[in-house]
């Protein structure tokens, strides 16, 4: 069992894969749900706006955003930027640019560690080492 401590509340839980407890994250969806549903009654609401009508902070609502899950409306944004190379971006953490440049160099590691000579030819000698202690 993979036992790890939230990141925000500190409270111990089965590690999932995720960095946070499931009820920091079902506060998190909760805090979504009202941004996204005050969004549908004001489109143009920007984020000091959106984080004082519905209690939730900045820093939740720039979480949501370089998540992806929500989007800068404006062309002229100066709240986002591509982690990469610094342009501005409306969602996520890298622009189209730098998300295809990363994707490929990505898909050149993969395929560098999946020379066919090499899969399994060192688990194959340890099995047999080990099996070789046991039967001493």
């Amino acid at each position: 069992m993979n036992v790890r401590n939230c990141n925000r509340c500190g409270k111990i839980y089965n590690y999932d894969g995720f960095r946070l407890c499931i009820q920091c994250r079902r506060n998190d969806e909760g805090d979504f749900q009202k941004v996204k549903e005050y969004l549908y009654e004001n489109p143009g609401a920007n984020v000091a706006e959106v984080s004082e009508q519905t209690e939730v902070s900045t820093r939740k609502i720039i979480e949501f955003l370089k998540e992806g899950r929500l989007e800068i409306k404006d062309e002229n944004n100066i709240l986002l930027e591509c982690e990469k190379c610094g342009t501005p971006i409306k969602t996520g953490r890298f622009c189209d640019k730098c998300t295809i440049s990363l994707q490929k160099e990505l898909r050149q590691a993969v395929a560098r560690t999946k020379d066919p000579k090499d899969l399994g030819v060192g688990r194959a000698k340890e099995k047999i080492r080990i099996t070789d202690r046991y039967n001493k």
